[in-house]
């Protein structure tokens, strides 16, 4: 007998959605055929009776109508396939067509599945339902399926599943939703699908028209199905608001708004008192359909991670040379700088906040396994423990000189760390300005905390902010740009050249390799990106010079040149050092450094993440059930190899490093 996955192999097309049952209905109808002396596979079509040449969307086409028939209920009557569409003089046909049960020549439900991706199946079923005026679309490819309500030309809205033949497509709008429910029908580990693809399909949908910006709106949804999950979580009884459940537009938009007002009460210094969801209430039913049946707690944060990602490159970052650090780049990182609940720790330039929120899910796991309980979710509802708020509390901080950046980060560390954060809107290089922006009132209505925490790691007898007394500096700052400002530059030793005069202009990373430096005590350490350049180039020896009077240079990690595309191909590596110490890193004239370079590209030329595949050439899943990223750079979680972080960890142990005794 035929498998469908062999017949599925190399295609876009899956069965991943469809049951046992079905799958084996289907496989046990097809028969081989001689044709042209070639045995070609067949199947007996459910609906047609009839022996049809069986391809990857014909099996698919199968399965589904055996779902319909035997998971919905619609009897072979009611399904058409290959039903006509009129467009003028042109002919179109549609896969399935599932006919009104009162009308039985208008069709209720059209599905699609020629098109075996989404973007472009989506349009052939919206011109489909348009044409016949089909109030229900599905498209599906076998893998993922997408269900859309028709309510005018202009707006399908997504609904979570199609009506049961005994169903009106109001009992699926009104259909009450527990987080079990919606763990159970989360999209992003069921169908793969991805929330930045989401985002960008209501950004074809609506976004691009509603006169709004797209960035803001989208944050303030995300932010509160947030608070929804979370109050839903802790609460197995209570029901999600976050749904388009049948309400008429403008009574959703209020429920909505209802929500974001409660979230923001949640959590504070992320949105105004005063601010409002800006949507319109038609566009904003739209967008709480796309999202409602994704599930953004209890998973790796790589989910709302990769939406802010996309928002944040869309909206301005790019501008600046500062782009988002892979999350791979990030865990590297974290793994060979073993920060632990004793740090205090940074990230001066910190975007989304990665380097801080994947250091504080590192210290957690060990906090938890030092009093003997499971490790649990890293981006969970569950309430943390009082250890693991106090450390969040004291000991972890952000700077980032972009307001934007700084709210998605704070969101993040206020999320994932139980309600803390010291997450600050600061210029890092211009830290002698920072007294008059602290200065002002609505600064200090949100940061005030935070800064109060931070200028108590200042050295004794120190004031002015050019030091402090951090364990660890993790960050990624800006890969191009210069400054020219020379209040700014007055204050740095690498403001000038190797013959000791002053620069008219110095890239910001050079900048920030100082700064990040003055922000260590003696035996700190620090984890850097920096351009490739900087390592080789001989007019950046006095740099390199200037590190290693003040540090033992303790890894340099060569970064494959797509890690940070489709943004830019500048080839970069990780700086990895230790501030001279007495008893924590003795200086030393001569030791060993740890080089390594990344061989796994982790995305393709065109900035496409890379997928590991198991041996059947499947895209393998991890315990989150999200895809893992192909790269050399550490082990996920015992399902790949062993990488360069780990063999670094070897590195430091044999050298006796002090952070890893």
């Amino acid at each position: 007998m035929m498998k469908l996955n062999e017949l599925f192999k190399n295609t876009s097309y899956d069965d991943t959605l469809f049951d046992e049952s079905a799958v084996t209905a289907v496989e046990s109808a097809i028969f081989l055929k001689t044709v042209k002396g070639a045995e070609v596979p067949y199947i007996k079509c459910f609906v047609r009776e009839k022996e049809i040449k069986l391809t990857p969307e014909e099996a698919v086409r199968q399965l589904y109508i055996y779902k319909l028939m035997y998971d919905y209920g619609y009897p072979s009557s009611r399904i058409q396939l290959e039903t006509p569409i009129h467009f003028g003089r042109e002919i179109k046909r549609a896969d399935i067509t599932i006919m009104d049960k009162d009308r039985p020549t208008v069709p209720y439900i059209i599905v699609e599945l020629k098109k075996p991706k989404l973007i472009d199946g989506k349009e052939q079923l919206k011109s489909y339902c348009n044409a016949t005026g089909a109030p229900i679309g599905v498209w599906t490819n076998g893998e993922q399926v997408s269900c859309y309500n028709r309510k005018d030309p202009n707006f399908f809205e997504m609904i979570s599943d199609i009506p049961k033949v005994g169903q009106k497509l109001s009992d699926i709008l009104s259909e009450k939703f527990t987080y079990e429910d919606l763990r159970a029908r989360d999209k992003i580990s069921k169908e793969k699908r991805s929330l930045r693809n989401l985002i960008k399909e209501m950004e074809d949908e609506v976004l691009a028209s509603a006169g709004v910006d797209s960035f803001e709106e989208i944050f303030k949804l995300i932010f509160t199905k947030l608070y929804d999950e979370l109050i839903c979580a802790n609460d197995k009884t209570a029901y999600l608001k976050f749904r388009n459940s049948g309400d008429t537009d403008f009574e959703l938009k209020e429920k909505i708004q209802g929500l974001f007002d409660d979230a923001k009460k949640k959590w504070e210094g992320v949105f105004s008192d005063e601010s409002k969801i800006l949507l319109s209430p038609s566009h904003l039913a739209v967008c709480v359909s796309t999202l409602q049946d994704i599930k953004l707690f209890n998973n790796n944060l790589d989910v709302v991670d990769d939406a802010f990602e996309y928002l944040m490159s869309k909206a301005q970052k790019g501008e600046k040379g500062q782009y988002f650090t892979p999350r791979y780049v990030i865990d590297m990182c974290v793994k060979m700088m073993n920060p632990t609940v004793n740090d205090k720790i940074i990230d001066t330039a910190c975007g989304s906040s990665g380097f801080t929120v994947h250091s504080i899910f590192k210290v957690w796991k060990e906090i938890r396994l030092s009093k003997g309980l499971e490790p649990g979710e890293d981006f969970t509802a569950s309430e943390r423990t009082a250890d693991e708020r106090d450390f969040v509390r004291d000991n972890v901080f952000a700077i980032d000189f972009d307001e934007k950046t700084v709210r998605v980060a704070r969101t993040l560390n206020l999320i994932a760390g139980d309600g803390q954060t010291n997450v600050l809107h600061l210029n890092t290089l211009d830290y002698s300005r920072w007294n008059e922006v602290t200065k002002q009132e609505d600064w200090n209505d949100t940061y005030n905390e935070g800064f109060k925490k931070l200028k108590k790691l200042q050295p004794k007898g120190s004031s002015d902010f050019s030091k402090f007394h951090f364990d660890l500096v993790m960050a990624n700052p800006p890969l191009a740009g210069d400054i020219k400002e020379q209040t700014i530059l007055s204050h740095y030793e690498l403001a000038k050249n190797d013959k000791g005069k002053w620069q008219k202009k110095v890239g910001r990373d050079i900048l920030f390799i100082e700064r990040n430096l003055n922000f260590l005590k003696p035996g700190g350490r620090m984890a850097v990106v920096l351009p490739q350049g900087r390592f080789n180039n001989s007019s950046d020896k006095y740099i390199r010079d200037f590190i290693a009077e003040r540090c033992r240079i303790l890894a340099v990690v060569g970064l494959h040149g797509n890690v940070f595309k489709p943004h830019t191909g500048t080839k970069t590596s990780v700086l990895f050092v230790q501030k001279w110490d007495d008893k924590l890193c003795p200086q030393k004239e001569d030791y060993p450094i740890f080089f390594a370079t990344m061989q796994k590209p982790s995305k393709d030329n065109s900035g496409e993440k890379i997928y590991v595949k198991d041996g059947n050439g499947e895209i393998l899943l991890d315990h989150h059930n999200h895809f893992i990223v192909e790269h050399d750079l550490y082990n996920h979680d015992g399902m790949t190899q062993d990488g360069i972080a780990e063999a670094f960890v070897e590195f430091a142990k044999k050298e006796g490093l002090s952070f890893f005794q």
